[in-house]
């Protein structure tokens, strides 16, 4: 299986716990001493306080779906973009894109940054 076709099964696995809202299978794919960031939010450090900011942002949607467009990789590094579309308690629905940045150890995220404008999320 070549190195391109790996990413992107490992990107589907991501995501698909991403848009299940599935927190403990997403820090799965996480070191122990994982960074993450979403947006301009701080940035949490380790599995529990990300699955906790994670966990939280979670509960203020009734869903997401990611569609990946490009992929990017480079030693240790990984790089995608697309589009998410959050479905709002309210039943509706706004798509905004994003890109994220990898650091890789291995098979699993040492570094994780979402470079996306989530405001469009909570205005009418």
């Amino acid at each position: 299986m070549s190195a391109e076709v790996q990413e992107i099964d490992w990107l589907t696995g991501l995501f698909a716990a991403i848009d299940a809202k599935d927190t403990p299978r997403f820090v799965d794919f996480l070191t122990e001493d994982a960074t993450f960031r979403f947006g301009s939010a701080p940035a949490a450090t380790g599995r529990e306080a990300i699955a906790h900011a994670v966990g939280g942002f979670f509960d203020t949607i009734a869903g997401l779906s990611h569609t990946v467009d490009k992929v990017w990789s480079g030693s240790g590094t990984l790089m995608c973009e697309g589009d998410v579309c959050y479905t709002r308690h309210d039943g509706s629905q706004v798509t905004i894109p994003f890109a994220d940045a990898f650091d890789m150890r291995g098979d699993k995220i040492s570094g994780y940054r979402i470079y996306i404008d989530i405001s469009p999320l909570y205005t009418e």
